[in-house]
């Protein structure tokens, strides 16, 4: 059954390149701008902007379940190594947090919404800003996964083939 699979690339990839930093970016920037504009709606009245953070918050529901479909992957495939695997292992226990996060605060605005969509419940905005937290946390986890431990750089790929690093 393994002679059905793609072989691994360069960077250890059955594909071109790490799609799951690709995807995420789009939740990270869905979820902070739902932030930024539900504050700045609230701060300065201007209702229209709920409108525009409830659609950016579905964005970022949607795309952090298929951010999380590829990073488990792409887990999977990375051989951490070191410190780099309690890293990450807190990296994708905060990644399925934050998708049923995302996926509450989504269903809390759809039905706040139903009610009032001129109106965010107070209580919307602690939950928005503990998000925002727990998104620049993810971030830095997800950097220092790349650019400290080098998961899928074709460097570290070939020093733990070659077995100078275990």
């Amino acid at each position: 059954m393994l002679e059905l699979l793609p072989p691994l690339n360069d960077k250890n990839l059955p594909w071109l390149d790490v799609i799951h930093p690709i995807v995420v970016h789009f939740v990270i920037a869905m979820a902070l701008i739902t932030v930024v504009f539900d504050v700045i709606g609230v701060t300065t009245r201007k209702t229209k902007l709920f409108e525009v953070s409830f659609w950016n918050l579905i964005v970022a529901t949607v795309a952090i379940f298929i951010a999380i479909i590829f990073g488990q992957v792409e887990a999977g495939l990375a051989n951490p190594y070191g410190a780099s695997r309690d890293i990450l292992n807190i990296h994708s226990t905060i990644g399925w947090s934050l998708a049923g996060v995302l996926a509450l605060l989504t269903a809390w605005r759809y039905v706040a919404r139903q009610k009032d969509p001129t109106d965010l419940p107070k209580g919307f905005l602690v939950i928005d800003v503990a998000l925002a937290v727990l998104v620049v946390i993810q971030v830095y986890l997800g950097d220092k996964l790349v650019w400290v431990y080098g998961l899928h750089t074709v460097p570290v790929v070939e020093a733990i083939r070659s077995g100078a690093v275990s």
